[in-house]
C-alpha cells in the first residue's frame, strides 16, 4: 500500500472514529439535560441506543426524548453505513491485502540476519541474487526504481525499495546484522557513494562492489570496498580460457555454479581454538574423513599455498580452499568452528 492510499484510509477510519465519539458525546449530554439522566445512565442509553439494542427506556422520556432517541438511532445508522463503505472499499480495491503484505515484508526485514544486502537489480543484480537463492543463502534486493522491486516481489525475492546510499534506508534493509554487502550499480559513481555510506556504518562488513571501468577499481577500494569485480574483464578472461581451455573452463563453470555436478569449491575459514587447530593436513585426514579435497590454503593476509603438503600445520584463522559436495562441505564447516573439548 503506498502513503497516498495508506493516509486517505486512515483518514476515513479516523473520520469515522471521531463522529462515533462525537455520537457518544452528543447522546450522553442530550439524555442527562433532556431526561435528567445522570451520565452513567445517559451513556449507556446512548450506546444502546447508537448500537439498535434497545433494551428499553431505562427512565422515563419525553417526547423531546423520543425525539432525541429518533435522530441518534438515524445518525448511528448513517455512521454504520459509512464506516461499512469505508471497509467495503479497502477490501475490494485490493489496499487492505497490500497492507497486510507490506506489514508482511516489514517483520521479515526485522528477521534478517547473517544476509547479503544486494544494491542495484540490474542485469547482475538479477545473477546475484539468483546465485544466493541457489545457495539458499539470505539477502534482501534494494533499488530505488518501484518497476525493478515489483519484479523482484514477483520472483519470490525479498526486496526494499530504496537507495544504497542512504543510511535510513540500509538500516531498514539490516545493515547492523547483515553478513555482506553488494554494490551493483549500474554507475561507478553511485556504488561509490553506496560503498562509502555502507562502510560508515559497518566498518567489519565484506563489501563487493560492481567496477565499469578500470580507474574506478582503486576508486572503490579507498571508499572501503573489500573486492572489486569488473565484469568485462572477468568476461574477457572466461572468453580466453575458453577459447584456449575449453574443457578446464567448462569443468569449472559446473563446479563453481553446481548446476549438474554435486560439487562446490568452497571457502572454510578455520575459527580459533577448534578442533581442528594444531593439527596437521595429513592428520586431519580430511579426505578419507569427508570426501574433501583441500586444493589450497591460505594464512591470514598472506598468499595462497597451492600445494599444501601433509605437514602443514592447520593454524586458526587459515583459510582451505576445499572441493566437495554441499553436505561434505557443511560437515567440514561445521568442525572447522567446533571448539575443542576443556
Amino acid at each position: 500500500m503506498n502513503e497516498s492510499v495508506r493516509h486517505r484510509a486512515l483518514s476515513r477510519l479516523a473520520l469515522a472514529a471521531g463522529t462515533l465519539l462525537a455520537l457518544v458525546i452528543l447522546g450522553t449530554a442530550g439524555y442527562h439535560l433532556l431526561a435528567g439522566m445522570t451520565l452513567i445512565d445517559a451513556f449507556y442509553m446512548t450506546m444502546i441506543t447508537i448500537s439498535t439494542v434497545g433494551f428499553g427506556e431505562i427512565a422515563p422520556l419525553g417526547p423531546a426524548g423520543r425525539l432525541f432517541t429518533v435522530g441518534l438511532i438515524l445518525a448511528g445508522a448513517v455512521l454504520a453505513a459509512f464506516s461499512l463503505s469505508i471497509a467495503v472499499d479497502v477490501v475490494l480495491s485490493g489496499d487492505w491485502t497490500a497492507y497486510v503484505e507490506h506489514r508482511r515484508r516489514q517483520a521479515m526485514l526485522a528477521k534478517l540476519s547473517v544476509h547479503t544486502i544486494i544494491c542495484g537489480y540490474g542485469r547482475m543484480g538479477r545473477h546475484v541474487a539468483d546465485e544466493l537463492h541457489a545457495q539458499r543463502r539470505s539477502f534482501v534486493v534494494m533499488d530505488p526504481m518501484p518497476e525493478k522491486i515489483e519484479r523482484v516481489r514477483q520472483t519470490g525475492y525479498l526486496a526494499l525499495q530504496g537507495n544504497g546510499a542512504n543510511e535510513a534506508d540500509l538500516r531498514t534493509a539490516g545493515i547492523e546484522r547483515a553478513r555482506s554487502l553488494v554494490a551493483t550499480a549500474n554507475s561507478d559513481a553511485e556504488n561509490v557513494f553506496i560503498v562509502l555510506t555502507a562502510r560508515s556504518l559497518r566498518p567489519d562488513m565484506v563489501i563487493v562492489a560492481r567496477a565499469n571501468y578500470d580507474d574506478s577499481e582503486e576508486k572503490l577500494l579507498r571508499a572501503g570496498a573489500s573486492r572489486v569485480i569488473q565484469p568485462y574483464r572477468l568476461s574477457g578472461r572466461r572468453m580466453a580460457a575458453v577459447l584456449e581451455r575449453p574443457g578446464v573452463a567448462d569443468f569449472l563453470d559446473e563446479v563453481m555454479h553446481a548446476n549438474s555436478l554435486e560439487l562446490l569449491i568452497d571457502q572454510i575459514d578455520l575459527a580459533p581454538g577448534a578442533a581442528l587447530a594444531g593439527h596437521t593436513l595429513g592428520s586431519a585426514n580430511l579426505r578419507s574423513r569427508f570426501g574433501i579435497t583441500v586444493l589450497a590454503l591460505r594464512v591470514p593476509g598472506g598468499r595462497f599455498d597451492t600445494t599444501p603438503g601433509a605437514n602443514t600445520i592447520l593454524e586458526p584463522g587459515i583459510s582451505l580452499i576445499a572441493l566437495g559436495t554441499p553436505e561434505q562441505l557443511q560437515a567440514l564447516a561445521a568442525l572447522a568452528t567446533q571448539q575443542q573439548a576443556p
